[in-house]
């Protein structure tokens, strides 16, 4: 909204208060906190009733909007906030592609989704194999979960951001992963702030120097690229304490077990 201000009457002079305004939204309140967590929880029992309609030969479009229906019926009045479902190659695209494709067997599944909840946002990505893995996506997949649990462990009081994005970085580098941003690896960052808006400050990302502070919320997703191959991403959220990162949502027990039916 700014710069279409700016743009359309160009004559008067602007400042662009989102450095107040953004950071004063940084650290969230225990009432905020309580509102992210109901909505993640939300969204995380979406994403296990959109396992269990799986089905050879479904499509993306067909899973989208069951999942849009689902969010509803879970405490969401406007359904999903977004969706991404991706099968196979598709899901070696961080972003999604435009074409549905149609599930087949032994295919990765990718789903991104969230809902909004009085204003506050969720945003899980769950990834695992319709069928069996093979070594190459398991062992993707394993990485991929290193990953995102050695950004968690990094994620401590005055930590500044971009070193939780190093430590994720460092763990797929150990894998024969990147380095840094290529690929096959880590081609974006590795979290975003989260609470009204989707991504808000700060960025667990390379250039940002952010200390850790408490009530401070965030993404974690490292997403690991195989281009033309598949792609792998977990993505929860965790809040800081005073004593270090509480998560939100339990992150996937295993790629053949991703809900922790049976743990």
């Amino acid at each position: 909204m700014f710069n279409n201000i700016r743009h359309a009457y160009p004559q008067f002079e602007y400042i662009d208060a989102k450095v107040v305004t953004a950071g004063c939204r940084q650290q969230k309140s225990d009432t905020e906190i309580a509102l992210l967590q109901r909505a993640k929880d939300m969204t995380l029992e979406v994403h296990k009733a959109a396992a269990r309609i799986l089905r050879l030969d479904i499509c993306t479009t067909e899973v989208e909007e069951f999942i849009h229906q689902a969010h509803k019926v879970v405490g969401a009045p406007n359904g999903s906030y977004f969706c991404i479902v991706l099968f196979g190659k598709a899901s070696s695209f961080p972003h999604g592609v435009k074409d549905a494709q149609f599930l087949k067997q032994d295919d990765v599944v990718l789903i991104d989704t969230g809902c909004q909840l009085h204003g506050y946002n969720s945003d899980i990505t769950r990834t695992y194999v319709f069928g069996e893995a093979s070594d190459e996506v398991r062992a993707a997949w394993l990485s991929e979960k290193n990953a995102q649990q050695a950004a968690f462990d990094a994620a401590q009081i005055n930590v500044a951001c971009q070193d939780v994005d190093a430590a994720a970085r460092v763990s797929l580098e150990a894998d024969g992963f990147g380095p840094g941003y290529d690929l096959p690896g880590l081609p974006h960052r590795t979290g975003h702030g989260i609470g009204l808006d989707i991504h808000e400050w700060p960025y667990l990302v390379g250039n940002d120097t952010t200390p850790l502070a408490k009530g401070m919320c965030f993404s974690n997703e490292p997403m690991l690229v195989i281009p033309g191959k598949f792609g792998i991403r977990l993505e929860d959220h965790f809040y800081m304490t005073n004593a270090g990162p509480e998560w939100f949502t339990q992150p996937s027990y295993s790629i053949d077990d991703p809900f922790g039916y049976q743990s």
